[in-house]
């Protein structure tokens, strides 16, 4: 075969992938856009009971630790049964555009295992038969644990925090008043992070691998993996405050950890 055709080959392979890499970003963009208009007619449905769930004490964490507060003083008073956090909004935009962003971000959460399924079905082709049997397990893996992620900042990072810092007071003459876009700005964030932070194994996993890390590795830097998770956790939390530093860096240090479990002994 000449250089001429060999390159020719080559070019049409290349316009081939793209052509491939084109179809896969439109499903996942058709795929989005469904998702967003199933979430924005659902969601005046799933506000109240979902999104402003910890706003009241009838959110079932509370309930599972009313009686903590009487054993550990310093935290919030989780046995009071009136508590409630009146959400305001002082923008006249802001209830239309939390609807957009609330089902916009909804919408990235229902769309993380497709989204993963169709950059398998572009990849697949590439892959040797022992590359798709880790990569498979990995995208099973990272769905798991983004899902794992997300539901651990719903149900405890972020109520946790929030009940704390609702609660908080410096003086009994300032009345704490939350506003729309704060309260939908932090319970995004930290559910959205910590799912992408549950994704800390999965990508010890990989370097594994690729012999990049291993036990010996990971266990001689935890000190410094320590500090790396504390600054990390500062940046995650909406607060400088100590007690949502760590309640937020709690989990990630658990994530290290099992990544040590994960990855290879050396």
């Amino acid at each position: 075969m000449s250089g001429k055709t060999q390159e020719k080959d080559q070019e049409m392979n290349f316009w081939g992938h793209l052509e491939a890499l084109r179809w896969t970003l439109v499903h996942i963009a058709i795929a989005f856009a469904i998702l967003v208009v199933a979430s924005f007619a659902a969601m005046p449905y799933l506000f109240d009971s979902f999104v402003l769930a910890p706003t009241t004490s009838d959110f079932f964490l509370y309930k599972a630790l009313s009686g903590l507060s009487r054993r550990f003083p310093f935290l919030p008073d989780f046995g009071n049964e009136y508590f409630r956090v009146e959400i305001i909004n002082i923008n006249v935009a802001s209830q239309f555009t939390t609807h957009i962003s609330t089902s916009c971000y909804l919408a990235l959460v229902i769309l993380f295992p497709y989204a993963i399924y169709e950059i398998w079905k572009f990849i697949k082709p590439a892959l040797y038969s022992n590359e798709i049997r880790n990569m498979r397990l990995a995208f099973i893996l990272g769905t798991v644990m983004f899902f794992l992620g997300c539901t651990v900042g719903y149900t405890v990072v972020f109520p946790f925090t929030f009940r704390f810092l609702a609660e908080y007071s410096i003086s009994e003459s300032i009345v704490n008043q939350i506003s729309l876009n704060s309260y939908i700005s932090n319970f995004t964030l930290m559910i959205f992070v910590m799912g992408v932070v549950f994704e800390l194994p999965l990508l010890a996993w990989l370097l594994s691998k690729m012999g990049l890390v291993n036990k010996p590795l990971l266990k001689k830097y935890r000190r410094y993996a320590v500090v790396i998770l504390l600054v990390l956790s500062a940046i995650i939390t909406p607060s400088g405050d100590p007690f949502t530093l760590a309640v937020v860096f709690l989990p990630i240090y658990l994530l290290y950890e099992f990544s040590i479990l994960l990855v290879r002994k050396g």
